[in-house]
């Protein structure tokens, strides 16, 4: 499985990076700008992610943003098989969870994350055994 953890705060990244690394392959997109240019280079190179996990709440270039980016990325290159995206993130408004699944998140995990619940919902979404 490879993995693009989008998220601005170190201690996320690691706990993310180190669970997800179990996996295969983990990369680290510091804001939603950078996660849509790694999405874009994995997609023309032919390596999309299989998993995306992003906040929502980022400098430069929102979570919701980036989402709606790299899912427009997705049909424009007709890719087969969509990354997964799960919203991690601290924000538990009805209007950012409403958004992130109108943008067409797969999951919705709020901070701190759990990692029996990431990994229920890795198993749901069909990415782990």
């Amino acid at each position: 499985m490879r993995s693009l953890v989008a998220e601005d705060d170190a201690t996320s990244q690691t706990l993310l990076k180190k669970f997800l690394s179990r996996y295969g392959e983990c990369h680290i997109a510091f804001d939603g700008k950078e996660a849509v240019e790694a999405a874009a280079s994995a997609l023309g190179s032919r390596q999309s992610y299989d998993l995306i996990c992003m906040d929502l709440k980022m400098p430069v270039m929102d979570g919701q943003a980036a989402i709606r980016e790299i899912r427009k990325q997705e049909v424009a290159s007709r890719a087969v098989n969509p990354a997964k995206i799960i919203v991690t993130t601290a924000h538990t408004d009805s209007e950012s969870i409403a958004g992130a699944l109108l943008g067409r998140c797969n999951a919705y995990l709020v901070k701190p994350i759990d990692i029996a619940k990431l990994k229920a919902e890795l198993k749901t979404l069909g990415l782990i055994p």
